[in-house]
């Protein structure tokens, strides 16, 4: 469905949409539910769509691509026609060029480049001006009817000591940064999750309603997400197990590995079969491996 050309600010205001958003209850996802993460592209589907590949519970999808730039609710009104739920995916820690909002960032906003991310900085999390953005952006998802946000990098206090020029991003200024996340996610009904940065799960568990983690297995850290399947609420988990190709659509012939068992450097091993485990490549399309070896793509444009 085509909405109305939204304002080049993001920012609304709607006494309708107040009210069904009041009455719309914030999602809990159960552990161990099944998904899907593309974002690169956008998924294929009409109004008259009848299936969607795979048939998993949970699609994390970009923002804007989905939208055309918040203005179209076709893929994800036809992923709930189809009794899936939706995660809509932005960047709520960097700068990316190219976004319908992007000529709002400050130049005091922005810190040092991304690493192997030409174009993109981290953000000053402390800024009210970036934090508006993403209020913004979170009211977006909610009136494109996005069930969920994913917002990422929010852990930049682990790159270069969280030096960025002009700022410092310190694991109390990302602590702070998704406390007010969350809060906006609450005004608006809409869940939360919490991508990587494991350090603050502690201090932000109880504000948010999943993980979105990446390569936890690869790293020797899945001990450390455990703390969300304890508290009823999943880990929505990513492998990379062909590294940096990143078109590859290579399975792996055992999954056991990325699915099941973990050894960490303390010689233990965790049991992460309650995680909700993807084998994707680096791109992130279509492309994906589950845990019974299945593969499937699902269709983008």
């Amino acid at each position: 469905m085509m909405l109305p050309t939204v304002a080049s600010t993001l920012l609304f205001t709607s006494s309708a949409l107040g009210a069904t958003l009041a009455t719309r209850a914030v999602w809990q996802p159960a552990v161990g539910t099944s998904w899907q993460i593309i974002l690169s592209g956008s998924l294929k589907l009409t109004s008259s769509s009848t299936s969607v590949t795979p048939n998993v519970d949970v699609f994390d999808i970009d923002l804007f691509t989905n939208t055309k730039n918040g203005v179209d609710t076709t893929v994800i009104d036809a992923l709930h026609r189809l009794n899936k739920k939706v995660i809509c995916y932005f960047s709520a820690g960097s700068y990316e060029p190219g976004r319908p909002d992007s000529s709002q960032f400050a130049a005091a906003d922005k810190g040092n480049e991304l690493d192997g991310w030409p174009g993109e900085y981290w953000l000053n999390l402390n800024s009210q001006n970036v934090r508006n953005i993403m209020a913004a952006r979170i009211a977006l998802a909610a009136k494109m009817g996005c069930d969920a946000v994913d917002p990422d990098n929010v852990d930049g206090y682990g790159e270069n000591g969280g030096k960025n020029g002009a700022f410092t991003i310190k694991q109390a200024d990302s602590i702070s940064f998704v406390k007010f996340l969350a809060t906006e996610a609450q005004k608006n009904n809409i869940a939360i999750g919490l991508k990587n940065a494991a350090e603050i799960i502690d201090d932000v568990l109880s504000v948010v309603q999943f993980s979105v983690n990446e390569e936890c297995v690869a790293v020797k850290e899945c001990s450390t997400f455990l703390a969300f399947t304890d508290a009823s609420k999943p880990v929505f988990h990513i492998e990379y197990p062909n590294g940096d190709d990143g078109s590859s659509r290579t399975p792996v012939s055992d999954t056991t590995g990325w699915c099941q068992k973990e050894k960490e450097d303390d010689n233990k091993t965790y049991d992460i079969t309650k995680f909700s485990t993807v084998i994707k490549n680096m791109d992130l399309d279509g492309w994906v491996q589950l845990c019974d070896k299945s593969t499937a793509v699902s269709p983008t444009n």
